[in-house]
């Protein structure tokens, strides 16, 4: 007797039925429960993220001293008491490095700006804007490198996340899609309704001391939506009825005067495009950072993003704001020194912006991509977890794009630069740059 084939059940049968919606929310619980199940990888990344200790060596370097002179310190009692590792080496933390500062500023007052730059009285806060329309243009980067630098260097910092992406609160070890409340980046502190909540409220600490960030996340988008609801209720209103203040341009200016008083520097991590909070960073801004790639379209690119960039200004400054930047510099990044057609586009730059173009450059780097892998800066991980000679010619590149801009920062405030951020110019094996 011949056997009734066996009807095997299709394990599809029921994702056929399923409509989009319901596939992608089947998927996306299903790696929200495995996440859940592992114990939150997410959140354990984001505990991690501590910053290490720095050697006398490197804080003899960063702070602009002898590593002998450090020695003498510690060996008298003076000054924050590093720990001491194998061989009698010493650590430093941030925390300590701050404290170095503020001591050899009470103890070699002519020298206390190089050692303690935090602006003084009649200063005002700088607010820069690194900002371009291209996505991957390095903006992120350029944000995260900046802000870490100058609070290295002692600076009080805030850091603005205003992408949707939040991949630089993502860098911070702040992955806000998963763990952040709804109200909780700028936008909380800037939207029109009575949920709006105070720009402290919406500040985080990060692992670096001194350095704050403003995280963000799809939240955002919705400052987008409820201008454009607003501006509709406006039609047939004349624009000079509406104060200045009172515009949507004026918002994220008016979140960052609340904490006016607690920072040195406030970096803005732009969109890649030129959306409603873009308009508000360059209305915020003091100052603006291009970063700009050495290739032609990337040029092209930037020529766009500066005509559309004008013609908001423009519309702006015709309803009230005033902007005057401090400085408008453009900074090239991955540049390869040793690729022809960068050089040649480099140089097509310099001609045509002239010193608008900082003389350094971030130079194309392994270290810096295998240290992103880990969700980390070069001044986060330890020399010997990259190439040791790729990990100098990076910090190399790095700190000197940084000290041009301390040194535009000091000439903002009327400061001499000689001494500020020259002894940052030095090479991670010590020598000074040539």
């Amino acid at each position: 007797m011949r056997k009734k084939p066996v009807m095997l059940k299709d394990p599809e049968c029921k994702v056929k039925s399923e409509t989009t919606s319901e596939r992608l929310g089947r998927q996306a619980a299903a790696i929200a429960d495995r996440l859940s199940a592992l114990g939150d990888p997410v959140g354990a990344i984001q505990a991690m993220k501590t910053l290490r200790s720095f050697s006398s060596g490197e804080v003899a370097q960063i702070v602009g001293v002898s590593d002998g002179y450090l020695r003498q310190l510690s060996l008298d009692g003076l000054g924050p008491m590093p720990e001491l590792g194998t061989a009698g080496r010493r650590f430093y933390t941030l925390r300590q490095i701050n404290e170095l500062r503020a001591y050899l500023a009470q103890v070699r007052p002519k020298e206390a700006l190089k050692f303690w730059p935090r602006r003084r009285e009649g200063e005002k806060l700088q607010v820069i804007a690194i900002a371009n329309l291209k996505g991957g243009s390095a903006k992120t980067t350029t944000s995260f490198y900046l802000a870490q630098g100058l609070a290295l260097q002692g600076y009080r910092v805030l850091a603005i996340d205003l992408d949707p992406q939040a991949s630089l609160s993502a860098m911070f070890g702040h992955f806000t899609e998963y763990r952040l409340r709804w109200n909780k980046t700028l936008y909380g502190a800037i939207r029109y309704d009575d949920q709006r909540v105070s720009m402290r409220s919406v500040i985080l600490e990060t692992h670096f001391e001194s350095l704050h960030l403003v995280p963000g996340n799809e939240a955002l988008i919705e400052f987008e939506h409820d201008s454009r609801r607003l501006a509709s209720k406006e039609i047939g209103v004349d624009d000079r009825e509406i104060g200045v203040d009172d515009r949507f341009f004026s918002r994220v200016a008016s979140a960052i005067n609340e904490v006016e008083g607690d920072y040195d520097v406030v970096i803005i991590d732009c969109p890649p495009r030129m959306d409603v909070l873009s308009i508000g960073a360059l209305n915020a801004a003091t100052s603006m950072l291009v970063p700009i790639l050495p290739l032609m379209a990337n040029v092209a690119l930037t020529s766009y993003f500066l005509k559309v960039a004008k013609s908001r200004i423009d519309y702006m400054e015709r309803v009230g704001a005033r902007l005057n930047y401090d400085f408008l510099k453009f900074v090239v990044i991955r540049h390869d020194p040793r690729d022809a057609s960068e050089q040649h586009i480099v140089g097509l730059l310099r001609d045509l912006l002239g010193t608008d173009v900082l003389e350094a450059t971030v130079w194309k780097s392994a270290a810096i991509a295998d240290a992103q892998v880990n969700v980390q800066s070069l001044y986060e991980i330890k020399k010997g977890a990259v190439g040791r000679l790729a990990y100098q010619r990076a910090m190399e590149s790095l700190n000197a794009v940084n000290a041009e801009v301390i040194d535009l920062i000091s000439k903002v405030w009327r400061r001499s630069v000689s001494g500020v951020s020259q002894a940052w110019r030095l090479l991670p094996a010590g020598k000074v740059k040539p």
